[in-house]
Formats: structure tokens, sequence, C-alpha cells
């Protein structure tokens, strides 16, 4: 989890080249990427080595944005469990609100197994572009 503020530094630098995605968009995005390396660091990678790498990779485009997010972990079926879990989380929960948010903010929301055997999030968020200031 330490890595999560670079990981912030470096999503705010991409934030200086598309200055067209409105902000309102790009903090949902933000989030959304917070809450997969996140979930990434507690749950895919709890049982590896610290130094056992997350991939990132964000791409930027006229209209929508992507965020890929690869995690070395056993991988679970990220649908089966958003069909079996409630739509509404118990706001006291410790838990499971990451996977029902990423859902809600992104247009597509997948979550699966490669066989290089990565997991990968996939997360697409559409906007209408914005003139600059």
């Amino acid at each position: 989890m330490k890595d999560l503020d670079k990981v912030l530094a470096w999503f705010d630098q991409l934030q200086t080249l598309a200055r067209f995605i409105p902000e309102n968009t790009w903090l949902q995005c933000q989030l959304a990427l917070v809450e997969g390396f996140t979930n990434a660091v507690r749950h895919a990678h709890h049982n590896l080595a610290v130094e056992t790498p997350i991939d990132i990779e964000v791409a930027i485009f006229s209209g929508f944005l992507e965020i890929y997010i690869w995690d070395r972990g056993p991988g679970f079926d990220v649908q089966s469990w958003l069909r079996k879990t409630p739509q509404v989380v118990d706001k006291d929960s410790e838990g499971g609100r990451g996977l029902r948010l990423m859902e809600r903010i992104a247009d597509r929301f997948t979550y699966t197994s490669e066989a290089n055997g990565k997991n990968c999030l996939y997360i697409s968020k559409s906007y209408h572009p914005v003139e600059a200031e």
C-alpha cells in the first residue's frame, strides 16, 4: 500500500495531458484506480512476496479512458461475486464496497485471468471532452 501515493502521483501527471476530460470524470476514474490497486494489494497479492509487481496502464482516447490493472494473484469470478452480493452494501462494513463502486463508475468493468498467469482488471469510462481552460 505504500506505493499508492506513487500511483496517484503518476495518475495526476496524466491529467496535465488530458485537460479535456471533465474533472468529475477524472476524479471518478482516480477513485476506480485507487479501489482497483487497493484490491490487488489486499486481496490478489496478500500471499505473494511484497516485490511482486502490480502493473497499471491508462489509455486516454477522445471520448473514453481505459484503466488496466494486472495482478498475479489466484484470480476470482468478479461477475459471480457481483451477482451474489447485495446492490447496497452496509455503510458500516469494513469492505465489500470497492467492486460495486468500480462497477458503478465504469461503463465497462471486467476482471479476467490471462494465459500468462496474470489477471486483468479493466475499467472503461466514457466522457464528453471539454474545452481546456
